[in-house]
């Protein structure tokens, strides 16, 4: 009796089994081919292979032990590959180089970022200086060319737009990861952190998921003294250095698409020279917010230059420095010099 409800069982298994098998289909079925494509058209308004402009800093990022040349500059390649994570290429601008080859490589790019650094007088001010209101005119012509600016660049603008030069104050926040609180009733739409996550946007108030590595910047009360400043950017987010002094580190201008940080997003995910550097998943999900901010902005760009002109102008034309011990604080990267021009001619 077992044996003829086992052999029941088996068959109703097996029937089940085959009209299982009987509803999987293959991409060469009938059924598959009949199906239409659900993917979208690309937007044709957006461009899907944006270049972004990084302007070098003097010197080699190590004091001269990686370069003694007299003219030599650098990008660090974290500035790059936090370009490079959100689906931008990147052309340098190497800001020593003839103005009119600088003019050309702005007509080549959709965005400008301005790095970290030192300098902030003589030809490198100018440059900066020249290249933000080109990026002002850029808009102004209803081109949308967006600015992003990180520590340096930051206080470079601040002291641009301010029309005074000794407006920055001494803070003590080299070297900290921080917090960074957000100014009261601050609409963040529209601004970097419109696609953070809440969960991300309230800890970053809590927990030091951004690094902060400068000797200068600026007071809030400095800030909104200044009517230049005021009338061109609202402040997002302040952050508090080792002596517990606050600062304006998140600014984002009200008519342009400018940003600027006294942060360095471009260091959670890319750098690893300090122990100070947050690695957290939140920290890495801050670098990648930000850069893909940044380039979504640069997507809306219309300029479409020639792809030859661009080939020949990329990063990819140089070869990266690795700094090994002699870095200062970076891993890797790209040095510009008329020797090194030599060298790879």
């Amino acid at each position: 009796m077992w044996k003829h409800i086992w052999i029941h069982i088996l068959i109703s298994l097996q029937t089940i089994f085959t009209k299982a098998e009987s509803t999987i289909y293959l991409p060469t079925d009938s059924v598959s081919s009949a199906m239409t494509s659900t993917c979208p058209a690309p937007d044709a308004s957006l461009n899907y292979r944006p270049i972004i402009g990084i302007v070098s800093h003097p010197g080699d990022g190590a004091s001269g032990r990686l370069s003694n040349a007299t003219n030599a500059s650098y990008i660090a390649a974290s500035y790059v590959k936090f370009v490079e994570s959100a689906g931008a290429r990147v052309i340098p601008l190497i800001y020593n180089e003839p103005l009119s080859n600088l003019q050309a490589k702005l007509n080549l790019v959709n965005g400008v970022l301005f790095t970290g650094g030192w300098s902030k007088t003589g030809l490198y001010f100018d440059v900066i200086e020249g290249i933000f209101k080109q990026v002002l005119k850029k808009n102004d012509a209803g081109e949308h060319f967006p600015l992003l600016a990180i520590c340096l660049g930051f206080e470079l603008l601040t002291m641009i737009i301010s029309k005074n030069n000794n407006i920055l104050e001494a803070f003590s926040a080299s070297d900290q990861a921080s917090t960074l609180q957000f100014m009261n009733n601050i609409n963040i739409e529209e601004t970097l952190f419109q696609r953070f996550p809440p969960q991300l946007i309230s800890k970053l108030s809590t927990e030091c998921l951004v690094m902060q590595n400068h000797k200068y910047g600026i007071s809030p009360e400095t800030f909104q003294g200044n009517t230049e400043l005021c009338n061109f950017f609202k402040i997002l987010t302040t952050s508090t250095d080792q002596d517990n002094k606050v600062y304006v580190s998140t600014v984002q201008s009200e008519s342009y698409p400018v940003t600027a940080l006294q942060w360095h997003p471009e260091k959670n995910a890319f750098e690893w020279g300090s122990s100070m550097i947050p690695h957290s998943d939140d920290a890495i999900q801050v670098t990648q917010h930000v850069a893909n901010f940044f380039v979504s902005e640069a997507r809306k760009s219309l300029n479409r230059p020639p792809t030859e002109e661009v080939l020949a102008n990329l990063i990819y034309n140089y070869s990266p420095t690795y700094c090994g011990t002699a870095g200062k604080g970076y891993d890797e990267v790209y040095i510009f010099s008329e020797s090194e021009k030599v060298a790879r001619l």
